[in-house]
């Protein structure tokens, strides 16, 4: 498995893109920071101030250039930033990836979440080929399970305890997409994969 040196952009269907991170995207973190459950299981600063926006934003970045993940802004087909979805990479010499995503409160029930997550399990499979990917969705979020189960994943299991939200250690449903014939048929084409260059930091 060879991770690319750059962020791709991603063109889905339903007029969704997927691009890197820039410093304009600023307004999205201070929409994210103002959910009562984005902050508890993202990296999104609550509560917000421009340099802990700007912080957020360049973590982004670092983990392009350490390869540890690939994450992606959501964007709608009106140009405004909508959410976020991202491959996590540090299990990648196990052969094993994960996912998560979110949308701000403002633009759910539009299909954001699930043309996002099928365009980059697409891209993951095909272009990086990693045998599996992994999501962990809360049992409670029924949205998150449909958006999992729209783009193939097939529920393995509930872990029990396994990830702290807030204050309380909270279980969490294990789903998963193996990269094999069985399941490739599930994951909606992409459109041409775009190279761009990460954004300079100044």
């Amino acid at each position: 498995m060879e991770l690319p040196p750059d962020m791709p952009e991603l063109t889905v269907d339903g007029g969704f893109t997927l691009r890197p991170w820039h410093l304009s995207d600023l307004r999205l973190v201070r929409e994210a920071s103002e959910d009562d459950y984005i902050p508890l299981i993202t990296t999104v600063p609550s509560p917000y101030s421009e340099p802990a926006g700007v912080a957020f934003v360049e973590r982004q970045w670092g983990r392009v250039t350490a390869r540890t993940a690939y994450p992606f802004v959501i964007v709608n087909s009106h140009g405004r930033p909508v959410g976020y979805v991202g491959l996590m990479l540090k299990d990648s010499v196990q052969g094993r990836a994960s996912l998560g995503y979110w949308v701000v409160k403002s633009a759910r029930g539009q299909g954001a979440a699930a043309a996002a997550l099928g365009a980059v399990t697409c891209w993951a499979l095909r272009e990086l080929r990693i045998p599996r990917l992994e999501l962990y969705v809360e049992p409670w979020n029924t949205a998150s399970v449909r958006t999992a189960e729209r783009a193939g994943f097939r529920r393995e299991g509930l872990l029990r305890g396994w990830r702290q939200v807030g204050d309380e250690w909270c279980d969490m449903l294990m789903y998963a997409l193996l990269n094999d014939g069985d399941t490739r048929h599930s994951v909606e084409p992409v459109a041409p994969v775009l190279p761009v260059r990460m954004p300079g930091r100044s």
